[in-house]
């Protein structure tokens, strides 16, 4: 029987250590790669250089685009224009300024945290959090812990700094094992980076790339940031529940019943902060006034004759409120927020949220300097035709392999998940992928809307599971509260059945979501592009 026991915990010992062996690859492949801004100066450096051989060496493609299409040359060839020369440095300090100005997810991104800042700082987002987690039945707690954390990256920071250790806290007063709640809300608010019922800061961030790349084939082609809202909408709900199932039936299992005597210090304390009865008083007040600021932007594109539709068409396709939902983002997050803050008095004035704005703004030095660097990495892809040229050369090699339909965006899913593992960014990966497989894809026929849909379920699900992820590290420190000697790989196998589990559940539902049923990825959005339309 000794004998037994010991053959099966060989392989067993053998599997972990193949296990531990990929995550240290990882790792130390992931520390090989510089910080995303450094490496998007390099590879600006690589492009003038890049360009100034191809140049050199007449590189060049067939364009695919129709005669008279705009920007086709009269040669009907796409050339690699170099850069590495006289011409090159002047266009280069010209547009120096405007390239980085002029960088769609800027001033999107900048104008939408400016709300989302005035609900983050009143309170009005944490107390909303504590308040349905807490709230939640014994039998739902689960269920609603995955859900809080998918609705929470509407405020980047929050899901991280607050409903994480919240849920662990929850999972323990409630005699579970606090990992397994960890593990849940870290799904929610990492695997589920994407989804959301909410336009967020994500959507204009990602939109903006993706409307740059696509002009590479198509100058006049337009990404709003609802290009992915019903998607991603629809995508809450079926992460909560993949989320849920993991937790419930692999993860929670697995972990087993919670020893107190693992943890790292006296968990006496770890009680659950109730909502005092002003902070509920506040939260109905700022629940009415959403529901004001909702009935009011109703009236200006639910009539037909509202007043944001489209002025020529009447349709809400291409019109005005499309155009500015980052503004709607803006209020929708502001009025409610300062309601609150008034309301319990976090905000009394309007120096309060100036104050919040500003801290906002403070916060972004890192995003904005990442924009600088990354607005002329894109300028000179588009410059130089790089864009163009390795989009017709690998459209070519996906047609003659057969690679399209489905497959394509299965294998683009997998690649973006892989990446994902080395640059933990999704605007850093997204700026860097989208002006390659944007236009490649788009000349497939696929539109750029479905295009970053797909992307952005790659983006996700390996979040959980790569220590390049900027919260990582304060996560894995919560854990070892409840765990003393957990490490960096037992996190990551707690969290890989997560990934697992959504990168083919995710995937199933992009495939019966596009290619089954031929639902629009969002309001307007194109599924397939034809470019000599």
């Amino acid at each position: 029987m000794m004998h037994s026991s010991a053959s099966q915990q060989a392989p067993q010992q053998q599997k972990k250590t193949v296990f531990t062996r990929f995550l240290d690859t990882v790792e130390f492949l992931g520390n090989l790669l510089p910080h995303p801004i450094t490496l998007f100066a390099l590879f600006c450096v690589a492009i003038l250089v890049a360009s100034g051989i191809a140049g050199y060496f007449g590189v060049s493609v067939i364009d695919p685009r129709p005669e008279g299409a705009a920007g086709r040359a009269a040669d009907g060839m796409i050339h690699v224009i170099s850069l590495f020369n006289a011409e090159g440095l002047q266009l280069i300090v010209a547009n120096l300024v405007s390239n980085f100005t002029g960088f769609a997810p800027l001033g999107t991104v900048l104008v939408a945290m400016l709300g989302v800042a005035i609900a983050e700082y009143s309170g009005l987002l944490s107390a909303a959090m504590r308040g349905l987690v807490m709230g939640a039945s014994r039998r739902m707690v689960t269920l609603v812990v995955v859900f809080a954390g998918i609705i929470s990256n509407t405020a980047s920071e929050l899901g991280y700094v607050v409903l994480i250790p919240l849920a662990a806290m929850l999972f323990h007063s409630l005699g579970r094992h606090p990992l397994a709640g960890l593990a849940a809300a870290f799904a929610g608010v990492s695997g589920g980076y994407s989804a959301n019922l909410l336009l967020g800061t994500v959507d204009p961030l990602l939109s903006g790339i993706t409307e740059t790349a696509a002009q590479m084939i198509d100058p006049n082609y337009l990404v709003g940031p609802e290009a992915n809202w019903y998607f991603m909408f629809a995508s809450t709900f079926a992460i909560t529940i993949m989320g849920a199932f993991v937790t419930e039936k692999i993860v929670e299992p697995k972990l087993g019943k919670y020893n107190v005597e693992e943890a790292s210090e006296d968990l006496g304390g770890d009680k659950m902060g109730q909502l005092t009865d002003l902070e509920k008083k506040g939260l109905k007040l700022a629940g009415l006034a959403a529901l004001v600021v909702s009935a009011l932007l109703a009236m200006t594109i639910v009539p037909a004759d509202g007043i944001l539709r489209h002025p020529d068409t009447g349709l809400v396709s291409g019109s005005p409120f499309l155009r500015g939902i980052v503004a709607f983002i803006f209020v929708f997050f502001a009025i409610p927020g300062f309601v609150y803050g008034r309301t319990v008095g976090t905000m009394k004035n309007d120096r309060d949220v100036i104050n919040a704005m500003s801290k906002s703004m403070s916060t972004m030095g890192m995003y904005i300097v990442l924009v600088f660097f990354a607005a002329q990495f894109v300028a000179f892809f588009k410059w130089t035709n790089f864009g163009q040229v390795f989009a017709v050369g690998g459209a070519d090699v996906l047609q003659s392999i057969g690679l399209t339909g489905p497959m394509l965006f299965f294998a683009f899913i997998l690649m973006c998940g892989f990446i994902n593992l080395m640059i933990g960014s999704a605007s850093a990966q997204w700026a860097v992928t989208a002006p390659i497989f944007v236009p490649m894809l788009m000349l497939v026929g696929y539109a750029p809307e479905t295009i970053q849909a797909a992307y952005r379920i790659g983006d996700s699900v390996t979040n959980l599971i790569t220590p390049m992820m900027s919260y990582f590290g304060m996560i894995l420190a919560v854990a070892t509260r409840y765990q003393k000697n957990l490490g960096l790989g037992t996190l990551i196998s707690i969290m890989l059945p997560y990934s697992m589990v959504f990168v083919i559940g995710w995937s199933i539902m992009f495939y019966v979501w596009v290619f089954v049923l031929g639902i629009p990825v969002g309001p307007g959005s194109a599924t397939y592009f034809n470019i000599a339309g």
